[in-house]
């Protein structure tokens, strides 16, 4: 039967201190209850719900564009029972294995749920929990087994003696995987016999032993997938914890970092073999690296497309390409738009935008070049600049192949350079120049003899 995955993010998270919901915090540009889709649908769930009260609107916003999952309200907070019954009620009952996660638990595996659910459907358990071994076991709920294993209990951490805050350390995640049907019969047998006055799913687990219905616990290999975010603090570790994951999957398909702690690759950026990303890179969003590139150090690039043997250094990317071979920096601004043709050449304190740089042409300093279409062969003189805005409208320059651009050239679009045309230093081209011309503007200059020695008499 399909899974499903219902996951609870109806909380305010207010030691977050913040005036965003705390699950839309983000990871590596990724936010947490994106996290946690991600892994239901790694894990294989088919209808994945997210149950949203707190921000709700922001929070359907940030999930809108992923067709496989649906929003319910939790109005009234009465507790995680009160959430899973809330679905519960709305879409008329659980059928499948029914997996219970929290939109504030970004680390877990979709591996490690998938076992979880295996777990559920060998033993056809009524309920299997996601148990743990964390270093510091206080405030988690503890497991209590039997001697052959079984599950036995679970006794909330401040109801323990202090033998059992000893002895036992293996604790309760919250994570669950239900028998649909048997949820679905059962869950209103929830009460709020406690001290917060809330129905919890947890109970759920001493509701099926008192029926003899089958429970277990299935401890973790890595407590750390387990952790939650409550804070800022607790973010940042979860952050560190995630980058450390990414970045050893990468070395170990043969990405180079000399270190690995200071560089910030995001969920579904790809980087190619012998590629090398140096200190202070940071790759988010889309972008794709090739292979035997150079990155950074001090580069962040954001859904960019860089081809094979690209160096960048000291540059800042957002939608740009660059093919094989092509390099930029350091100091380059590769606005969104920007492509560098195959061993296109952008130096130092140069900016790009939506312009594209042939094969082999150069940009080499301080320039600005903007909504510009360039040939091959190409070199643009430092301090060059395309002027491409009036004040209302934005305008096209052309370059042609092989075109040598002079330094402190202006060229006030719109504009076109013809193949092979020479535009001199410090020139202001208002015209289209044909090709082959040599096009020159500039003012005659004036010498005037013993200016300084007369200007000093008359002081």
């Amino acid at each position: 039967m399909p899974v499903n995955a219902v996951i609870l993010a109806a909380g305010e998270g207010t030691r977050m201190k913040s005036k965003k919901p705390k699950v839309l915090h983000e990871i590596l540009g990724r936010s947490l209850i994106e996290w946690s889709v991600f892994s239901a649908r790694e894990a294989g769930a088919e209808r994945i719900i997210v149950v949203v009260g707190h921000g709700a609107d922001q929070v359907r916003e940030r999930l809108a564009n992923q067709s496989d999952v649906e929003c319910i309200e939790q109005t009234e907070r009465l507790g995680t029972g009160h959430a899973v019954r809330t679905v519960c009620d709305a879409i008329g009952g659980f059928s499948g294995p029914t997996v219970v996660l929290y939109g504030d638990t970004p680390l877990v595996r979709g591996e490690t749920i998938r076992a979880l659910i295996d777990e559920t459907r060998a033993h056809h358990n009524a309920c299997t929990l996601l148990s743990m071994r964390p270093g510091d076991p206080s405030g988690y709920g503890r497991i209590v087994r039997s001697e052959s294993g079984e599950l036995e209990a679970i006794i909330e951490d401040k109801d323990c003696t202090p033998e059992q805050h000893e002895q036992l350390t293996e604790c309760n995640s919250g994570i669950y995987c239900f028998c649909g049907g048997r949820l679905t019969q059962n869950i209103t047998k929830l009460t709020t016999n406690n001290a917060q006055g809330e129905y919890y799913i947890t109970d759920m687990v001493g509701v099926y032993r008192e029926m003899g219905e089958p429970v277990a616990a299935l401890l973790a290999d890595d407590y750390t997938e387990l952790l939650g975010v409550n804070s800022r603090s607790q973010l940042s570790m979860a952050g560190r914890i995630m980058q450390s994951r990414i970045n050893a999957r990468l070395m170990d398909e043969g990405v180079t970092m000399m270190a690995p702690e200071l560089v910030w690759v995001g969920p579904d950026v790809t980087v190619g073999q012998d590629t090398e990303l140096l200190p202070m890179t940071m790759l988010m969003g889309t972008t794709s690296i090739g292979t035997d590139c150079v990155i950074g150090p001090n580069t962040r690039l954001t859904d960019c497309e860089i081809h094979n043997n690209v160096h960048l250094e000291e540059v800042v990317g957002i939608q740009a390409v660059a093919e094989d071979g092509a390099d930029a920096g350091p100091r380059a601004y590769l606005r969104a738009g920007t492509h560098l043709g195959p061993k296109a050449h952008v130096g130092t304190h140069v900016e790009l935008k939506n312009s594209y740089v042939g094969a082999g042409s150069k940009v080499p300093h301080l320039s600005y070049i903007g909504d510009t279409t360039m040939g091959e062969g190409v070199n643009i003189g430092a301090g060059s600049i395309t002027c491409n805005y009036d004040g209302k409208n934005k305008h096209k320059t052309t370059i042609g192949n092989r075109v040598f651009v002079g330094s402190d050239t202006m060229m006030v679009a719109p504009v076109s350079l013809g193949d092979d045309s020479v535009i001199g230093a410090s020139s202001c081209i208002t015209s289209d120049v044909p090709a082959g011309a040599l096009a020159l503007e500039r003012s005659r200059q004036t010498i005037i003899k013993g200016y300084s020695r007369e200007k000093k008499e008359q002081e």
